[in-house]
């Protein structure tokens, strides 16, 4: 899974003052990183963002490699995103995007590299609260980021040992080798977490179970 480990990085304690932040403020962090870059639409801006948020993951002490650090597939998805629209005669708008892109993730990193995952699902579970007025579930948000947290390095971890395969077998230059196993380990993978769910009764509606408590009522 070395594909997955370099997007969005593990946790490793390394008692820096910043792992000790709360993680409300963490997340308020990544916002003021991202929102402002995003609204302003300046590549200086963004990256001076990026510039910001590269040294904060220093400071707190989580590596160089790991912080400044880019997959390659990555790189070739930003390289050519900057391709397209240069073609199409927005090349500064397509820097633009990628640096977004690229602070995005170093943001991103600001949590994932000092916080447990536990730690950040429960973050985004006491900040969705106020939504219940909603009839929304804060669990289930948490849950769904969680789920994203495992899927997308999972994913990138099936490309990159697909890829080894193929080299292997001499046919790394075919699409479809890389492709098809990919789409049907994807396809597994939903499956099988769509299935552990069920186990625990998260896929389930919530609201069913009054109703046949009900009926069964004296």
């Amino acid at each position: 899974m070395k594909a997955g480990n370099e997007l969005f990085g593990t946790y490793r304690p390394a008692g820096s003052p910043f792992e000790s932040l709360g993680v409300g403020w963490k997340y308020v962090l990544l916002l003021a990183l991202t929102v402002p870059a995003i609204a302003v639409g300046r590549w200086w801006f963004s990256l001076v963002s990026i510039a910001v948020a590269l040294g904060i993951l220093l400071w707190a002490r989580v590596g160089v490699r790991r912080a400044v650090g880019l997959s390659i597939g990555m790189v070739v998805v930003c390289a050519l995103i900057v391709a397209v629209q240069a073609l199409a005669g927005h090349a500064m708008a397509g820097v633009i995007v990628v640096e977004n892109l690229v602070l995005a993730l170093y943001a991103t990193r600001l949590l994932t590299l000092t916080t447990p995952i536990p730690e950040l699902v429960d973050g985004i579970a006491i900040a969705c609260r106020p939504l219940r007025v909603f009839r929304v579930d804060p669990d289930r948000i948490a849950l769904a980021v969680a789920v994203m947290l495992r899927s997308l390095p999972h994913l990138l971890g099936a490309f990159d040992e697909v890829r080894d395969a193929a080299t292997a077998r001499g046919i790394r230059r075919n699409p479809v080798a890389y492709v098809a196993p990919v789409v049907v380990r994807a396809v597994a993978y939903a499956h099988a977490t769509g299935d552990a769910l069920a186990a625990r009764g998260l896929g389930e509606d919530d609201r069913a179970m009054p109703v046949a408590d009900t009926t069964m009522a004296p």
